[in-house]
């Protein structure tokens, strides 16, 4: 059993960790890459939470609780009522491990471009612009949102 959880808390958290929103985060193939952007104003701001899209710390936690829960029992009814038990426990607390591990603010922007256009955008917390400000829209991948 602590062979199974020395495996399973750091492939949780390494698979559970949601990468970076913040604006002045790059990846490396963004880098020489030109994007439209579009001049707008700030209309509204909300803080939100963003949690990671996937489904990893189940599946872990479901795997290491079965294997875990199979070596309950003596007989081969035990080992797979254990294994059943063990998976459906793992893949609950797989979840909630990740659950815990993925989730970040960010911050919601409704924009009005100025030819009219509104849009929204989300981004990290590492800047806050205020209703009525001026910006850029950066199109890209991800898109972003600066002060200038």
């Amino acid at each position: 059993m602590k062979k199974i959880l020395a495996v399973l808390v750091p492939a949780v958290m390494l698979t559970a960790c949601q990468a970076d929103i913040d604006s002045y985060q790059y990846g490396t193939s963004s880098v020489g890459q030109a994007n439209a952007a579009a001049q707008c104003r700030v209309i509204n701001v909300r803080l939100v939470k963003v949690k990671s899209d996937n489904e990893l710390g189940t599946l872990i936690g479901g795997a290491a609780g079965g294997v875990a829960g199979y070596g309950i029992g003596g007989d081969s009814t035990a080992h797979w009522l254990g294994s059943i038990g063990g998976a459906v426990l793992g893949g609950i607390a797989g979840n909630a491990a990740q659950g815990a591990l993925s989730s970040q603010n960010a911050y919601e922007y409704i924009v009005e471009l100025n030819n009219g256009q509104v849009m929204t955008i989300t981004q990290g917390t590492d800047t806050l612009l205020s209703p009525g400000q001026r910006c850029m829209l950066l199109y890209g991948n991800p898109a972003r949102l600066i002060a200038y």
